[in-house]
């Protein structure tokens, strides 16, 4: 007698009681079976609308109602299992329950289902039918994974769905280009944008920034093209590099089993420069994935080396424009006669004369600031801040200085002499008007019956006692007679008897430190000083308001010749008196070899001016030369008596003495010829010589050497593209082209026992730390094959309500 029957969610008590499998839905009953490893065999419930494509297989079949599936009823075949299971006939007493029930299988305990060792290449045919049903299909329904080359796109997916399905469609052509024809054309458009940076960089090479049209334009300088560009560059190189490291992902687990491990750090390195790091440790830079690995590190540094290939220094640029700077071939300004009494005067150079009496009274003209120097004092030409010139010849005026020995030309006496030199004289000037009286001091010429006294003291001999008087402290002495401008002691001059028509040559004598020198019977100090006209070569340049101008060389006229001045008395009768001419014209020639040596380009071959110039200029000097300079005691302002002509002195007050050590003389002097010069290049007799006019401005300095990593990288992610697709080529009939696709990640999944053991294992560690000591292989064909004792044996747990043998 047969137990009453049970819930058909436990199983029964004993292997008699049959099992009902509900037909009530026809539906229920289209299971379809696969051969895909890792694929279970409860057919896949489509929603209405979903693209076929998306399906990971195309099973033409007619919409299934969900029905939840039994645990007593269902098979599943594994990764590691093909078997097929033989169901034997029920045996006759089962009796059918109704028409909507049909009687089950029942296995008894002798009749055990044997499991052949079929191999899952040889397909299924009556000799192993599917699930041992013999009266079943031939061949249960295979899955089959295919693009959709012949579906049409849904009306309702959107645009980044239809790319993707176009990619998927290239992706497995037969056509090797077609395969990787959006990596080559991302390769492709990293090289143009590089080609488009080089191209700017060649055309704007060493050329002002002011041609890049685009920043008035459109306001994009250049530093922001570049960036742009090279941001693309950059981006669209790194596609192919990461598609093709997805590539090699699969080809690394085809030849022998690798780490679990692995497959998530080659995908981390498609992804980043952190696991192309890992993945350069992990290979040890010996696989050909370790290349993209390194391009993905070096493309950092992509956009900082871009940025280091152009540089905008400044640079003077010469201009359209020249520039002008006055030199003087002949000096000639306008002479108007001035006349008295019916007689011509002579007269003195009204633009030189305010100039010399600067440095007779002081300290002279002072350089006016302007800018980062001082203002020239020519009138110079320079339309840029920034001007040049060649070096050009020019008449001007030399100075020269010498200190000399006083032991050598002056002694020291007390003599009864002609007071000539005193401050205290009025009235008319000659040597019948001049007091005596007795001087101690240093002497010129003392044993010659006109002495000059040129530093000394005079003695009062007024009271009952002498006591010291007036002193001299500076006295200037021209070498030639006021009047008459005779030679003084038949030679006019002491070191420069080589200059021809000097403008001036005088003695500057200077006591030593004031009226106490001089009463102490301190030896002055004396300089011989001369200015003459000369040829000067001289090189000039003007930057950012700064004049700087040097002498290159100097030429003099030292041809020997008669003196130019001549005297002639005047009658009593038509007022007596005498009159001076002076009789030659300043002429300086210097040789030819002169301008090639100092590297003159502009030149001439003679310089100077008409005596009626010169003569005008030497007038100015009789005002101070012969000079003298006084105190009447030690406490005593010293006076300035100048202006020495027959009918009075002239006598004021000196602050500042520049004649008087300790103050530099030759370099007053010096400074004294240059403002001379200066004058003279400004006048109406003038010419201008042309320079060259440059302003400042920023250039594009292209830097070639840091284009060297992005090239490079473009040239050697070519060559790690190549070989991906010439190894994906060799292993095509292994493994697909499927690059960082996520489906053949979610196809290719482990089986799902291993899955329950690396998640639910009750052994220690992560999942993640289980992956590293676990080994997988991909084959073809078959998917995920895992290697290595992973898990270690443990002693099985009791089964409990577990059906008898044989029964389902």
């Amino acid at each position: 007698m047969s137990r009453p029957q049970r819930s058909p969610m436990h199983w029964p008590a004993f292997p008699d009681i049959p099992i009902y499998l509900d037909t009530g839905n026809e539906l229920v009953t289209a299971k379809t079976y696969g051969t895909t490893p890792t694929t279970p065999t409860t057919p896949e419930i489509l929603m209405q609308g979903r693209p076929t494509h998306l399906s990971p297989a195309h099973i033409n079949a007619p919409p299934i109602s969900p029905v939840e599936p039994s645990p007593t009823t269902t098979i599943e075949t594994s990764s590691n299992r093909s078997s097929n299971w033989p169901i034997p006939e029920p045996p006759p007493e089962i009796q059918h329950q109704g028409s909507s029930r049909r009687q089950t299988f029942r296995f008894f305990p002798t009749q055990r289902p044997r499991i052949p060792q079929i191999d899952e290449k040889i397909p299924i045919n009556n000799t192993h039918p599917g699930l041992g049903i013999f009266t079943g299909p031939l061949k249960p329904p295979t899955i089959e994974i295919s693009p959709p080359a012949n579906e049409k796109s849904d009306p309702s997916a959107n645009i980044a769905q239809r790319i993707e399905e176009t990619l998927w469609r290239y992706s497995a052509s037969g056509n090797i280009l077609k395969r990787w024809l959006l990596e080559l054309v991302s390769w492709l458009f990293s090289a143009v944008c590089m080609a488009a940076i080089i191209g700017v960089l060649i055309k704007l090479k060493d050329e002002p920034l002011n041609k890049w049209t685009l920043a008035e334009q459109t306001g994009l300088t250049l530093n922001t093209y570049i960036s742009i560009l090279s941001k693309m560059a950059g981006a669209a190189l790194i596609l192919p590099v990461s598609e093709a490291l997805g590539q090699l992902k699969w080809s690394w687990f085809l030849e022998h089993s690798k780490q679990m491990w692995d497959f998530e750090i080659f995908d981390n390195a498609s992804r980043g420069p952190w696991g192309s790091l890992l993945l350069l440790i992990r290979t040890k830079m010996r696989a050909l994935a370790a290349v993209g690995a390194m391009i993905m590190l070096c493309s950092l540094a992509l956009d900082p080396f871009f940025q280091q290939v152009v540089d905008f220094p400044d640079r003077w640029a010469l201009q359209n424009t020249s520039s002008a700077i006055p030199r003087v071939i002949t000096y000639s300004p306008p002479y108007i006669p001035e006349f008295q009494d019916g007689f011509e005067m002579s007269a003195a150079d009204q633009s030189l004369e305010p100039i010399i009496h600067q440095f007779f009274y002081a300290n002279g003209t002072q350089p006016v600031p302007f800018g980062n120097g001082t203002r020239p004092d020519i009138p110079l030409t320079c339309p840029s801040s920034n001007c040049t010139w060649p070096v050009y010849e020019t008449l001007a005026v030399c100075s020269r200085c010498v200190s000399m020995d006083v032991s050598n030309l002056l002694s020291f006496t007390c003599l009864n002499t002609t007071i000539d030199w005193s401050t205290n004289t009025t009235g008319p000037l000659s040597d019948e008007t001049y007091p005596n009286g007795t001087v101690c001091g240093y002497f010129i010429n003392a044993t010659s019956e006109a002495p000059i006294l040129m530093s000394g003291y005079r003695i009062n001999e007024e009271g009952d006692e002498p006591e010291d008087g007036e002193a001299l402290l500076v006295r200037t002495l021209p070498l030639t007679k006021f009047l008459t401008k005779e030679q003084l002691f038949g030679f006019g001059s002491i070191n420069f008897k080589h200059i021809r028509n000097p403008i001036l040559d005088a003695l500057i004598v200077s006591a030593a430190s004031g009226p106490d020198s001089v009463y102490r019977h301190e030896a002055p100090v004396i300089h011989e000083c001369a200015l003459s006209w000369c040829v000067q070569t001289i090189k000039s340049s003007y930057d950012s308001g700064k004049y700087t101008e040097e002498v290159i060389s100097t030429y003099e006229n030292s041809t020997a010749g008669p003196s130019p001045w001549e005297s002639f008395e005047i009658p009593e009768e038509q007022g007596g008196g005498i009159e001076i001419f002076y009789m030659q014209n300043i002429t300086v020639k210097p040789p030819a070899s002169n301008a090639y040596r100092s590297g003159s380009s502009v030149y001439n071959e003679s310089y100077g001016s008409d005596n009626i110039t010169a003569s005008k200029v030497y007038n100015i000097f009789d005002d101070f030369f012969p000079s003298y300079f006084t105190a009447e005691n030690n406490s005593a302002v010293p006076s300035l008596r100048y202006k020495n002509y027959a009918g009075g002195a002239s006598i004021r007050g000196l602050p500042y003495n520049p004649w008087q050590v300790p103050n530099n003389i030759t370099r007053h002097v010096e400074r004294l010829a240059v403002a001379m010069t200066n004058v003279i290049r400004s006048s109406t007799s003038k010419e201008s010589a042309q320079g060259e006019a440059f302003s400042k401005e920023t250039y594009v300095k292209v830097r070639w050497e840091w284009l060297s990593l992005p090239l490079g990288l473009l040239f050697v992610s070519l060559i790690f593209l190549a070989a991906t697709v010439a190894k994906s080529a060799v292993e095509r009939d292994r493994v697909g082209v499927w690059k960082t696709s996520a489906y053949a990640t979610l196809l290719y999944g482990l089986p799902d026992e291993m899955q329950q053991k690396i998640t639910r294992s009750p052994s220690t560690g992560t999942p993640r730390a289980k992956a590293k000591e676990l080994k997988v292989k991909l084959q073809p064909n078959h998917g995920w094959r895992v290697s290595g004792n992973l898990f270690s044996p443990f002693t099985p747990k009791p089964k409990v309500n577990l059906p008898p043998p044989g029964w389902i």
